[in-house]
């Protein structure tokens, strides 16, 4: 049972529709797509499956989701795209299936991706992520819970970004961004915590300081990387931010802006 399919949209029957799902006109919902209760698909609109739409999910006018990815080495293989409840996908934003290497492009819940962005295969976006207009993600991007990216940033392939950071617009993501880290510019370059980000979040003064400490040691510092890590460790390691944040350094491939 549906809310309101448009006569106009095309909805295949192979589709899974929930209760009170809109289908807005000249929307089109592909085989195998499972629309959460409460979502509505906008105007010409287009799902591809096999995508998973949560529930209350609100995809914006000419959005494209589920299409496959664009990967030269993809050869048909199964893949899907899932997104999570609650999040705001909006006007002609294109989001790509996964490849054979992880099998899904995953978004979380509550996420408010804006105008023109592009997720290609393989991204992890974490919860409460907002992702601004004409960003670009290329494949097997990583994105952490209450990360917030700025406007016409492209980010490179396999680039993690840090839960509760901040990317400025129209920067360059080469290289990981560390969680609650503040970052901006082209080249891009470190500017403290995220502490706005963090106080609006609700982390005390005394855990922002904390952070603020193990910043300072690890990028403003004579000592090592691996140097700073163990001295962060032994001060604040107790903390499971702080902790957090040793465990995104030690295990970045892509190497960690500074």
């Amino acid at each position: 049972m549906t809310a309101g399919v448009h006569p106009s949209a095309v909805v295949d029957p192979a589709a899974d529709l929930d209760i009170d799902v809109v289908v807005e006109p000249f929307a089109i919902v592909g085989p195998r797509v499972q629309v959460g209760a409460g979502t509505t698909i906008g105007a010409r609109a287009t799902v591809y499956g096999p995508t998973r739409l949560g529930t209350g999910c609100s995809i914006g006018v000419g959005a494209v989701l589920g299409t496959d990815p664009q990967d030269l080495k993809y050869r048909g293989e199964a893949s899907e795209l899932v997104i999570g409840d609650e999040t705001q996908i909006r006007e002609f934003v294109t989001v790509n299936r996964g490849t054979a290497e992880s099998g899904s492009t995953i978004i979380g819940s509550h996420c408010f991706l804006m105008s023109y962005v592009h997720v290609a295969h393989d991204c992890r976006i974490g919860d409460h992520v907002i992702v601004a207009n004409m960003v670009q993600l290329a494949g097997h991007v990583a994105i952490g819970d209450h990360a917030q990216i700025g406007g016409s940033t492209p980010v490179h392939q396999f680039v993690r970004i840090g839960e509760h950071s901040f990317v400025g617009g129209g920067s360059r993501v080469p290289q990981d961004v560390p969680p609650f880290a503040r970052t901006a510019g082209n080249p891009m370059r470190m500017y403290g915590i995220n502490a706005v980000g963090l106080r609006r979040a609700g982390f005390g003064a005394e855990l922002r300081a904390a952070i603020g400490r193990a910043f300072r040691l690890l990028f403003n510092s004579t000592l090592s990387r691996a140097e700073a890590i163990e001295r962060v460790r032994v001060e604040s390691g107790h903390l499971p931010e702080v902790a957090r944040l040793l465990d995104f350094m030690v295990a970045s491939e892509r190497g960690v802006m500074v």
